[in-house]
């Protein structure tokens, strides 16, 4: 029973490590995409940093994948 819980408690913190970091890149996402799109049909030139500051919170979601390998012990 205490290796089931170790487990099951290993495979949460692994799953909370990549499920927090990806919902506030969501939220971060859908806010910065939706300003970035009026500040593009307003003046084009932008659309490098619109990309750029879209791309940004992913790295988020990609430590948060990090962590959840060392937290699982996979290499």
């Amino acid at each position: 029973m205490g290796e089931a819980v170790k487990v099951g408690l290993i495979a949460i913190s692994a799953a909370i490590a990549i499920g927090l970091p990806a919902l506030a890149t969501a939220i971060a996402q859908s806010r910065i995409g939706a300003a970035m799109a009026g500040a593009v049909a307003e003046r084009p030139e932008l659309v490098g940093t619109a990309i750029i500051l879209v791309a940004i919170p992913e790295t988020m979601v990609i430590l948060g994948l990090v962590i959840a390998f060392m937290i699982t012990g996979l290499k």
